[in-house]
């Protein structure tokens, strides 16, 4: 019967090809691995509230992404129809702005994401990296 020192009494590991470690000893170092762990890795007591949360604001960052997208498709549309409205030009000037949108609506998803860097208002040039 087990009891408090291990499994066999006598504070050992059973079995013939187990090098005889301590209970005790593989305790200890189970918990300083325990501890090297925690340091390494972020936070997980919050357990399903840290999982909804993060779900919740990659459903805020899809909401953003597509709306942006979708303003300057609509944009490029509103712009474009009342240009062919002014002057006469229909279909064309729905056509170029329709796909001038598009390229807009791109260019706003990229930016947001960081895939593109945005042009420094002074020389054109990208900024500089904060480090």
């Amino acid at each position: 019967m087990a009891d408090k020192n291990g499994p066999d009494g006598t504070g050992r590991t059973s079995g013939k090809d187990t090098p005889g470690f301590h209970d005790d000893d593989l305790e200890r170092r189970r918990r300083e691995l325990g501890a090297v762990l925690a340091t390494r890795r972020p936070d997980r007591s919050q357990g399903k509230e840290a999982e909804g949360a993060g779900r919740a604001s990659g459903y805020g960052q899809a909401f953003k992404l597509s709306s942006e997208f979708i303003a300057g498709i609509v944009v490029g549309v509103v712009i474009g129809w009342t240009i062919d409205r002014l002057v006469g030009t229909s279909p064309w000037g729905l056509i170029v702005f329709l796909l001038l949108g598009f390229v807009a609506g791109i260019l706003n998803v990229l930016r947001s994401v960081g895939a593109v860097a945005e042009l420094d208002q002074r020389g054109g040039k990208p900024p500089e990296p904060k480090e």
